[in-house]
């Protein structure tokens, strides 16, 4: 497959399908409102921070979206256990206030529903590094969302996120994939991302009762959301791995 992989900088006429991709997220995890604050900024404002592959059609077919932001700065330099969430929130911060960043977040590569499976997210993350290395960047770091941790909603990330092959390389899928790219984990983020709704909300998302207390497993989640049917609401804390990329 032909691919050319070009920065909403370099072809901003692409915004309104790059933003408009199809993509096969749970519906719950479209709801995180430090998200939904913020995810749909970086492509409006920090243009040459979000890379897009076409076909020869001019289809896109996956983008990858990332942002700079200030690590080293008082009150932060360790990667935050809020990940995804604090990331997106310090980025935007920086931007406010013309701080100059030191370091790239990725925040999410996605590959279109139909052409998952053919190393696409592999290749745009390898696209996602170049790309901060030419911007000046020495390092990218990612708050990675295991993509097989669904299949074991009860078991810990820490003991999950250190799971290896006879090969030595990560267990999870997407975690390899950044392994091979030269990426190490650095360490969990507990709380990346935090989903919370009124039980009618939840029904409507997972198309589940939430009608019982205590842990439910949705598709998808990483975790099991905790149900509070006395109260009327459910939370779901996702996990994520933060792994460093040396460029």
């Amino acid at each position: 497959m032909e691919l050319k992989v070009s920065s909403l900088a370099e072809r901003p006429e692409m915004f309104g399908p790059v933003v408009r991709m199809d993509n096969s997220w749970p519906e719950f995890v479209k709801h995180d409102p430090v998200g939904d604050a913020h995810y749909g900024r970086i492509a409006a404002e920090l243009p040459e921070y979000v890379l897009f592959a076409v076909d020869e059609r001019d289809q896109v077919l996956a983008h990858a979206y990332s942002v700079p932001f200030v690590l080293a700065a008082e009150g932060r330099g360790a990667l935050p256990a809020r990940g995804w969430d604090q990331v997106l929130g310090w980025a935007f911060e920086d931007l406010r206030g013309s701080a100059r960043p030191d370091t790239v977040s990725a925040i999410a590569i996605v590959v279109a529903p139909h052409v998952q499976g053919r190393g696409l997210s592999a290749r745009m993350l390898s696209a996602l590094r170049d790309n901060a290395r030419s911007l000046g960047f020495g390092e990218v770091v990612a708050p990675v969302r295991p993509s097989a941790k669904h299949l074991e909603p009860h078991t810990l990330i820490e003991e999950y996120a250190h799971r290896v092959r006879a090969d030595g390389l990560p267990h999870d899928p997407w975690l390899r994939v950044h392994a091979r790219a030269g990426a190490r984990i650095e360490c969990v983020a507990p709380a990346s991302m935090t989903v919370s709704g009124s039980l009618a909300e939840w029904r409507g998302w997972t198309g589940l009762p939430f009608d019982v207390r205590g842990d439910v497993e949705v598709p998808g989640a990483l975790v099991p959301v905790r149900c509070e049917p006395e109260r009327g609401y459910a939370v779901y804390v996702e996990p994520n791995v933060w792994m460093r990329h040396a460029l």
